[in-house]
């Protein structure tokens, strides 16, 4: 393939969700300048006037509460058919699940939960800090699963971020791109860490990949090809400003469908970082229906899934309330399922 072609097939405005391709179905950009909290993990009360309590997506001020009632988040909701990767680069996120799985997590670290046969969990954003400000922002993307593993059981996994695989290039001028590989190979780094067993991820030959990269100003590097040939790429960029692909220049913030088989070279010529996300994958290929929190084949199946959920609550709710918050302490942790002891990120200490 010529590199002197434009490597940009499709150029789409990025939105509040993230134009995806299969075997993606979603991507969420949360950034939210959260106030300092009033002790009970929210806002002052004061600071709810005039917004939507229960589904605020208002960004008003900054931030929104989303579908939470007195801490911003999402209290309990159900999902089947599906994974929900999430990233934490500020702030701290509280999860808990009908599988009695907990964490605290945030500064990077990662949550990968396939959803499989039906399992419901509550993602919520506690405002620990009362004397300061409580910035959020995360990332939250969808991966489907194959029709041969909608019904797997549901699975728990965490990656602290002191775990997760990185790439520190050092361009001809010194200066540094760092990539952060949440899934997927890349040459120069660790092995990969492994997806969760049913995950099309973990499927041969599935070219899945989930990189944050970080150009400093000035920074050049070259985006490898993919290996498969079949391979879709989306290239999502979302800070910085005046960068450029292959001697192109972007203009404003975009996802970007890219040629996933050609090396891609870029410049950030900004005087900020620019940062980007990838996604990539080689396609499902499988017709998608999808309802709010369920993503199956058919329509049929649909039906089945909320059924389903409505009869078993996918076996029910452990927790005392529908928006469980973690305590005061900002102290990262998980606990999996019918586990009595946390697991710590391997900088903490018991």
């Amino acid at each position: 393939m010529s590199t002197t072609s434009s490597p940009i097939l499709r150029h789409l405005p990025l939105g509040n969700q993230w134009p995806c391709m299969d075997p993606f179905l979603f991507c969420a950009h949360h950034n939210d300048a959260y106030p300092a909290g009033n002790g009970t993990f929210g806002p002052h009360p004061d600071l709810l006037t005039g917004r939507n309590i229960g589904n605020d997506f208002s960004a008003q001020d900054g931030w929104s509460m989303y579908h939470g009632q007195d801490v911003p988040g999402f209290p309990v909701h159900p999902h089947r058919g599906f994974e929900t990767v999430t990233l934490v680069r500020k702030g701290m996120l509280d999860h808990a699940d009908s599988l009695g799985a907990m964490a605290r997590f945030g500064g990077g670290d990662v949550q990968w939960m396939t959803a499989g046969s039906g399992v419901q969990h509550a993602e919520m954003f506690p405002l620990l800090h009362t004397d300061a400000p409580n910035p959020l922002q995360l990332f939250q993307i969808w991966l489907n699963l194959p029709a041969s593993h909608k019904m797997a059981p549901a699975h728990f996994t965490m990656y602290w971020n002191e775990t997760i695989p990185r790439l520190q290039h050092r361009d001809a001028d010194g200066l540094i791109t760092t990539v952060t590989v949440v899934a997927g190979p890349l040459t120069g780094t660790a092995a990969p860490l492994p997806p969760p067993p049913a995950s099309w991820a973990a499927q041969a030959d599935s070219d899945v990949a989930v990189w944050i990269i970080e150009l400093a100003p000035g920074a050049r590097w070259t985006l490898p090809r993919a290996a498969g040939a079949h391979t879709q790429r989306m290239l999502y960029w979302f800070a910085g400003q005046d960068l450029h692909l292959e001697n192109q220049a972007l203009g404003e913030h975009a996802a970007l469908h890219v040629q996933a088989g050609q090396d891609i070279a870029l410049h950030n010529r900004g005087t900020s970082v620019a940062e980007l996300v990838l996604l990539q994958g080689r396609p499902i290929a499988e017709p998608v229906a999808r309802y709010g929190p369920f993503v199956m084949n058919t329509e049929q199946e649909i039906h089945q899934a909320i059924n389903d959920y409505r009869r078993t609550r996918f076996g029910g709710w452990p927790w005392p309330d529908d928006a469980p918050v973690h305590g005061p302490t900002p102290r990262r942790f998980a606990r999996r399922p019918g586990q009595g002891q946390d697991e710590l990120p391997p900088s903490a200490t018991a």
